[in-house]
């Protein structure tokens, strides 16, 4: 695909290196968003699959053919290139608070303790005991849906603290109850509405349209304000990515490319053991025939071990106002593939708007010089949609309906609530010798797994594999 243009030339950019992954990097206003459309339009043309954030709200208009304007013939004369072939592109939205799109959900049990814990603002003792809590759930065969059937299980776990001790260590109380307080907080944020069925199916993101990848739109602009959960969403959906699809290795055409915008809020705050753990994804993600580009207004945002898997750069204007922030762009040049034609540390932070620093890899996996350039202008509509327009694309989904139509089966607050309230039918008679009953503990237990095998549709006792983000595996395999 021809991504940018300077005086030399079109610069190339090879789709088949997409699973190396990318960046796109550059101060707020300097042309990032259109970097991103005009990736997402070539993936897309090539039959890739694409899932972005919709941040600002500016970015609906992949649904909408593109037009001419007095600024556009500017640019198009002063790089000497022909006016575009102005299309639109199939898009699907979806929004986690169901108002501009599709609902986006999943339950409790596949999501996991990492990155719950995450979402919850835990520290390290309460996430221990939240993924003692879910191997509990694991060993039971009990399926936490959404947030109550949580609260549920941990308010039971509190009242049973001593007959669990045993074999699963002790309980502390102010733990159990500041994880449920978080939980509360969450739900008073909406956050409640992400828990539940139908879970988000993997498959339904891969959809094709006369040879066009969907593009996947997340509607973020009030998504961004829960920072923890915006992050947290993403990363649990590249994980869930990840466990559920196939061994494919290097592919002409990759499957999906994802786009992480304000990638920062991944790794702000973020524990050792969850660092590790994104950067063990970004590296085995790859052979699953998926790219993933992390968009940021500094590089610095991005850890070393993570950006060193970044092979595809696009740099657009950086500032640089402290002596800190100067020794980061030099760093950051010297990082590029380089002839000797640009002084990289100045060109980096003397971009206009729209133009960017470029090294891509080559079809022979090789990185190419950097060079500077102006992005070309995207096909679709610069202008995002009119409600009614966007609404209209929404119904004419083929998803449209399915996850309109929420899905509250019975699960552990149901039965935790049943089993709290049901009266005991049956007392020995005084002369028959008393039979050994099970205790309270063990009969709600026992009736709770019964049903969550019936909800899985398997036996009881099957066992349950997580994954490299705690997330079940397979667990997106589901049919309507």
């Amino acid at each position: 695909m021809q991504l940018a243009k300077n005086s030399n030339g079109f610069i190339e950019f090879d789709i088949a290196m997409a699973n190396r992954h990318g960046l796109i990097a550059g101060a707020t206003g300097t042309g990032k968003s259109v970097t991103l459309k005009v990736l997402a339009e070539a993936f897309s043309s090539a039959g890739s699959a694409v899932f972005l954030s919709d941040v600002k709200g500016d970015l609906s208009g992949f649904a909408k053919a593109g037009s001419t304007s007095k600024k556009l013939e500017e640019r198009l004369l002063k790089l000497d290139i022909h006016m575009p072939q102005f299309q639109s592109f199939p898009t699907i939205f979806w929004d986690l608070y169901a108002k501009d799109g599709h609902p986006v959900r999943t339950t409790v049990s596949q999501m996991g303790p990492l990155i719950l814990s995450r979402i919850l603002g835990l520290n390290d003792t309460q996430s221990q005991i939240l993924s003692i809590i879910f191997q509990i759930a694991d060993d039971e065969g009990l399926l936490l849906l959404d947030t109550k059937d949580l609260k549920a299980l941990l308010g039971f776990v509190g009242e049973h603290a001593k007959e669990l001790r045993t074999k699963y260590g002790n309980f502390s109380s102010a733990s159990l109850g500041a994880i449920t307080r978080a939980i509360v907080v969450l739900e008073g944020e909406g956050g409640e509405g992400f828990f539940g069925e139908p879970a988000l199916e993997v498959d339904d993101l891969l959809q094709k349209v006369d040879g066009k990848g969907s593009i996947n739109v997340l509607n973020a602009a009030k998504l961004i304000n829960s920072p923890r959960l915006y992050s947290s969403f993403l990363l649990w959906l590249l994980s869930e990515l990840f466990e559920s699809l196939p061994e494919v290795g290097d592919v002409k055409v990759p499957k999906l490319v994802f786009f992480f915008d304000e990638a920062h809020l991944l790794f702000e705050s973020a524990p050792k053991v969850l660092l590790e753990k994104i950067e063990q994804l970004v590296r085995l993600i790859r052979s699953k025939g998926v790219g993933v580009f992390f968009v940021t207004q500094s590089v610095q945002d991005i850890p070393d071990d993570v950006l060193a898997q970044l092979s595809n750069k696009i740099i657009h204007s950086l500032h640089a106002f402290t002596p800190k922030e100067q020794k980061n762009i030099k760093a950051l040049a010297s990082a590029f593939m380089q002839d000797g034609s640009l002084d990289l540390a100045k060109e980096l932070q003397s971009l206009g708007v729209g133009e960017a620093v470029i090294s891509t890899l080559d079809s022979h996996a090789k990185p190419t010089h950097a060079a500077r350039a102006f992005i070309m202008p995207p096909q679709s509509s610069f202008a995002p949609l009119s409600a009614d327009e966007m609404q209209n694309v929404i119904r004419q989904s083929p998803h449209f309906g399915f996850y309109e139509q929420q899905i509250d089966r019975e699960s552990a607050y149901e039965m935790l609530t049943k089993q709290a309230f049901e009266p005991q039918t049956h007392m020995p008679k005084k002369e028959e010798a008393p039979k050994e009953q099970p205790s309270e503990f063990g009969k709600i237990f026992g009736a709770f797994a019964s049903s969550a095998a019936r909800a899985i549709g398997s036996k009881i006792g099957r066992e349950i594999v997580r994954g490299i983000m705690g997330a079940i595996v397979g667990s997106s395999k589901r049919r309507r």
